[in-house]
């Protein structure tokens, strides 16, 4: 009898992989997909630590568990996974004795033995620690669900960011075997994959077999199926001239773009230790819209950080009107314990950041309202893989990462499909099929 396996993740693309690939390796041990916690034999947590009070929402979400597993005389397997469990581990198990398995993102490949020894002891088992072997050597062939999939290539990070846990969480950057990455993306392709996003903490550091990022996607440019090729998070530090080149050279390479700025002060992105200047970002800026003059931009901000004056605060609003963007992720600075920013003074009142973020957020959907409204009418290869509201109704994503929904379209599931932008809705775009055949590359 197949076992229900719950899996609830928190935070970037990188989770969503991971807890793909923690469902892969506990199927050979008969766990299928569960849909809720309340009717499932186990449950992962896989948790994300960057933003504010993200240990207290597992705690919480721990809470409601315990209630499920106590009212099954403990029959319920509860582990959790991720950045919070690999920075408090012990803290989770002295709040929380209930839980069976603590471990953290570079274990999990290890789950079904972690699995094994809760059920036959009886006690938690943690596993936090950073294992010589690389975790993708022991991982099972990842399952395709739909025709768009992440592909991790690399992991961690060496940038040491004031503000960021991440390379205490994930540890330093380790990129993955070109080979494996190319055979990966094809039996994915062979699976009736037609999209793949490269994911990776730092995805453009990624180095292997003499050559740098723009090379891997050039490699993956060539397997026959593959359409559509996207990648995140990028650091500005790691975008060379190879990479830009390949914007405008490879055409699976969509032009859209994640490239976080965080604040547009030089002063405060030196406080960020992130290694790069305004005219830096903007020289790249040029650089890449001159290889590539479609190319869409997206970006990340803090506003709040420790130290800002409304004179920072300003300079990232002019970056903002310089550079443009489509797409944004905003967020008011919060400190997370371990960081240098966490000690450093100044901290910024709540009530500033607050009233900074809405005015940057005012702004970047001004941005965001004119490109849209100037999608209208164009025509754009959508990937209709999302059922919408109503019935017949299907859900896509533009090359710019944009959701457009399409009518009566039900037969065309999973498929790539050429549309054109008849309507500009607030969240998203309608469009209107005008190539209904299967697009392949």
């Amino acid at each position: 009898m197949t076992k229900k396996l719950f899996v609830k993740t928190y935070g970037c693309q990188m989770n969503v992989y991971d807890s793909a690939r923690m469902a892969d390796v506990l199927a050979p041990l008969g766990y299928g997909p569960g849909e809720s916690p309340d009717d499932a034999d186990m449950v992962i947590l896989n948790t994300c630590h960057i933003r504010e009070k993200a240990s207290e929402k597992v705690f919480s979400e721990l809470g409601r568990l315990r209630q499920i597993k106590t009212e099954r005389d403990g029959k319920l397997i509860i582990a959790v996974a991720g950045c919070v469990a690999q920075a408090e581990g012990e803290e989770i198990l002295r709040r929380a004795p209930f839980v069976d398995i603590v471990l953290g993102p570079q274990t999990y490949h290890r789950l079904p033995e972690m699995v094994a020894m809760a059920s036959r002891a009886g006690n938690a088992v943690l596993d936090t620690e950073f294992p010589a072997e690389p975790k993708f050597d022991s991982l099972p062939d990842a399952r395709a669900d739909g025709p768009a999939a992440f592909l991790s290539v690399q992991e961690g990070c060496d940038k040491f960011c004031t503000f960021c846990v991440v390379p205490y969480t994930r540890g330093g950057e380790y990129s993955r075997p070109l080979a494996a990455i190319v055979d990966e993306a094809k039996k994915l392709v062979d699976q009736g994959v037609v999209e793949i996003t490269l994911l990776g903490q730092n995805v453009n550091a990624w180095h292997g077999d003499a050559m740098g990022f723009g090379g891997l996607i050039r490699q993956l440019a060539k397997i026959d199926g593959l359409a559509r090729i996207r990648f995140t998070t990028s650091h500005p530090r790691d975008m060379d001239d190879d990479l830009i080149a390949a914007h405008g050279e490879v055409d699976k390479l969509m032009p859209f773009l994640h490239l976080p700025l965080q604040s547009g002060s030089d002063r405060i992105l030196e406080a960020m230790n992130r290694k790069h200047d305004r005219e830096t970002y903007l020289r790249l800026v040029e650089k890449l819209r001159n290889a590539r003059p479609d190319l869409a931009l997206s970006s990340d901000f803090i506003v709040g950080f420790p130290g800002e004056t409304d004179a920072d605060f300003e300079d990232t609003l002019d970056m903002v009107r310089r550079v443009g963007f489509v797409n944004t992720y905003s967020f008011k600075y919060s400190p997370r314990p371990g960081t240098p920013a966490a000690a450093m003074p100044n901290q910024v009142a709540e009530e500033v950041k607050e009233a900074r973020l809405t005015q940057l957020q005012d702004l970047l959907q001004a941005q965001t309202d004119r490109f849209n409204a100037d999608c209208l009418g164009r025509e754009m290869d959508v990937v209709l893989d999302r059922s919408g509201k109503h019935a017949g109704q299907l859900i896509g994503r533009s090359p710019y990462m944009q959701p457009v929904h399409v009518d009566d379209v039900a037969h065309l599931r999973d498929q790539l499909v050429r549309v054109r932008i008849s309507e500009i809705h607030p969240r998203s775009l309608k469009g209107v099929v005008i190539e209904a055949e299967r697009k392949r590359a």
